[in-house]
């Protein structure tokens, strides 16, 4: 995300980024111990907010970490952030942690107070060039672990991977696990071959991804098949898609140095790029929240 705007807000106060304190001894800090939310602002409007906060709700329960709002009251923190950025465009960052304690204690703490944290951003849209040429993308082996359903804050992983595929000259990183495509190391990975396009089903090793499930929603042009897909099918793709609340629906035109079919954004994606902004627009008819 990008630098956040001048308020953020912390364990019921809005205040300026610089000014927010949190415990060194934070479970978050600490453990890696909470979940976070990453909720996309079109036209002043949150976009599938319902799908982000259910999400929210599952990645909770399953740390088993009792949920400290309701989805009214994170609808308010999120509309406070949203008016003071002002941008038609944003990102709405939300985490939540188990809260610090006196002691570093592996088990869960009682009577601690969860930590919770939001901030909002502008949104970084896509340059001119990816919409043109595309992304370039790396294949790296999945080494994640096996609870990728959660939206965990502990990310390092993905980073390294994502960094990884920085260095090789990649805008993402697509993960391989036993040989079969799991998800982008942030994104959602679409298939498209023959009229059909293909994602990987929803599993423990895989994010449900909000925007590929508005994806699948939208495209009715196409046959849709949610199933495994084999690494190899890379190879022999007409085009291929990333998806996320940060960056979209992108095309990619090439994958480890090799292009996908003629290595430029395929007639589908086009057609789901002007359909997704035609969305987007009709978004900004509907209430706020």
């Amino acid at each position: 995300m990008a630098d956040p705007y001048a308020l953020c807000y912390l364990n019921g106060a809005y205040l300026p980024p610089a000014e927010a304190r949190i415990s060194p001894l934070d479970r978050g800090f600490l453990f890696a111990d909470g979940v976070y939310e990453v909720v996309p602002v079109h036209r002043h409007r949150a976009f599938r907010l319902r799908e982000h906060l259910a999400r929210l709700d599952h990645s909770l329960a399953a740390i088993r970490l009792p949920a400290p709002l309701d989805h009214g009251q994170w609808c308010e923190i999120i509309a406070r952030l949203v008016e003071h950025g002002r941008d038609a465009e944003q990102l709405v960052y939300l985490q939540v942690t188990r809260g610090a304690e006196r002691t570093r204690n592996h088990l869960f703490p009682t009577g601690v107070t969860p930590t919770v944290f939001a901030y909002s951003a502008p949104f970084p849209a896509p340059s001119p060039e990816t919409l043109t040429r595309g992304l370039a993308v790396s294949v790296l082996e999945d080494t994640r672990w096996a609870r990728c359903d959660i939206k965990s804050i502990a990310l390092l992983a993905n980073v390294l991977l994502r960094q990884q595929a920085a260095d090789a000259g990649a805008a993402e990183a697509l993960l391989v696990r036993d040989g079969w495509l799991m998800e982008g190391s942030l994104s959602s990975v679409f298939v498209c071959s023959h009229g059909r396009l293909v994602t990987p089903p929803n599993s423990h090793l895989i994010l449900p991804g909000t925007t590929r499930d508005a994806v699948l929603d939208f495209v009715d042009w196409l046959d849709e098949d949610v199933r495994p897909i084999a690494r190899a099918e890379l190879d022999t793709a007409d085009e291929v898609w990333i998806g996320s609340a940060g960056r979209g629906v992108q095309p990619v035109t090439s994958i480890d140095g090799r292009p996908v079919g003629d290595g430029k954004p395929g007639p589908h994606w086009r057609r789901a790029h002007a359909t997704w902004q035609r969305q987007l627009d009709e978004l900004a008819a509907t209430p706020p929240l």
